[in-house]
């Protein structure tokens, strides 16, 4: 069998699966030229059009064939089952314990969209909830003047942060700690950045079984998304420096995060998925919100 007579029997096989994507790829063609490129043994960036007519041994195809087999029975995100995610075009070591990196956030560190906010007195950065640490390391390697701060409560997800850090040789420049919220990790911060858990309830019912698949603890944000961004945009400005800005990732909630925050003035991030996934805040702006807040 060729790799293109394999990799159409593969993607016709997930197409009638009806499984979720989301979790590196956006749909069965893509997962199953990932799945079957990881199988294989072969670099990532390798052409599959271009090695079309390249003939596989019956064990190859009997493996990949069971690789699909296990992503369909299973329906846990493929970045379980290979134990790598990529982001920005940089490897991640992933499993159950901690959420499948995917965060906008990593397209605007590596865009350069948030280097206006930062200045040469930025010096301290903190990815609060940072999962697998993917947002810490990227961080660290877009700003090398800068020293970077993992927090999360999950001392599961922690233990994954670190196999990460210790891969890209950053154990230097990034520490990890368990932190509820800010509470253990005060600052003052020059730069926070959180992709925290923001899914709404409703939401949260309807999940797929690949995003079930992923700890709840890192989702779940309540019954409209903000119960953890209402306490971080609370207790934030006594942890940020005068200059400070917050960059927040709050998905499909930003109806929800309007309504919990009317008066709160924010700036909206351009990304891959528009300009509503995720906002940039400022410690001026928190503190008049939470002056605002009180006077009324």
């Amino acid at each position: 069998m060729t790799v293109q007579e394999l990799l159409a029997e593969i993607t016709a096989q997930l197409e009638s699966a009806s499984l979720a994507y989301g979790h590196g790829t956006t749909g069965p063609r893509d997962e199953a030229a990932w799945l079957m490129l990881w199988q294989l043994g072969w670099p990532l960036e390798t052409d599959l059009v271009g090695h079309g007519a390249r003939e596989l041994t019956s064990e190859q195809v009997h493996q990949v064939r069971q690789l699909i087999e296990r992503r369909i029975l299973t329906r846990q995100p493929a970045a379980y089952i290979t134990r790598e995610a990529w982001l920005q075009g940089v490897p991640f070591y992933i499993d159950e314990r901690a959420i499948v990196p995917r965060s906008f956030i990593a397209e605007l560190i590596a865009d350069e969209s948030i280097d206006p906010w930062l200045s040469d007195a930025t010096h301290q950065v903190l990815d609060l909830c940072t999962g697998n640490g993917s947002l810490a390391v990227l961080a660290a390697m877009a700003w090398p003047g800068i020293e970077v701060t993992g927090a999360d409560l999950s001392t599961d997800a922690l233990a994954v942060a670190h196999t990460n850090v210790e891969r890209h040789g950053l154990s230097e420049r990034v520490r990890l700690v368990q932190s509820d919220g800010l509470d253990g990790c005060r600052g003052p911060w020059d730069l926070i950045l959180c992709n925290p858990p923001y899914v709404n309830a409703a939401s949260m019912a309807d999940l797929p079984a690949e995003y079930r698949a992923e700890p709840e603890l890192a989702l779940a944000g309540g019954s409209d998304g903000m119960d953890f961004i209402r306490r971080l945009l609370r207790e934030a400005p006594a942890c940020m420096t005068r200059q400070a800005v917050l960059v927040l990732e709050i998905g499909n909630e930003r109806r929800h995060f309007e309504a919990a925050f009317p008066t709160l003035e924010v700036f909206w991030l351009d990304c891959s998925a528009g300009e509503d996934q995720v906002l940039l805040v400022t410690r001026e702006s928190l503190l008049a919100h939470k002056t605002k807040a009180m006077v009324t």
